[in-house]
């Protein structure tokens, strides 16, 4: 259900498409440093600061997720 509504909204919600598009691009930075055998102060810098902003658009996306859900179960009852 989860993939489901995911993929409704990546479908019809331009700014959840747009948060997950970003989302991405900081997981396919964040791969590229990770695949590195060593990194520099300022990678290492950029590998926090990555993996928070992508903590914070996971929690945005989150909670368009569950207000669609409780938009939908308000629908349904």
């Amino acid at each position: 259900m989860v993939d489901s509504v995911r993929e409704q909204l990546l479908a019809s919600h331009e700014e959840f498409r747009r948060l997950a598009q970003e989302h991405n691009r900081y997981s396919q930075r964040l791969e590229s440093l990770i695949e590195k055998r060593y990194l520099s102060d300022e990678e290492k810098l950029e590998e926090v600061k990555i993996k928070k902003l992508k903590l914070r658009l996971k929690d945005e996306m989150q909670m368009i997720e569950q207000e669609h859900r409780r938009s939908h179960e308000t629908q349904v009852a």
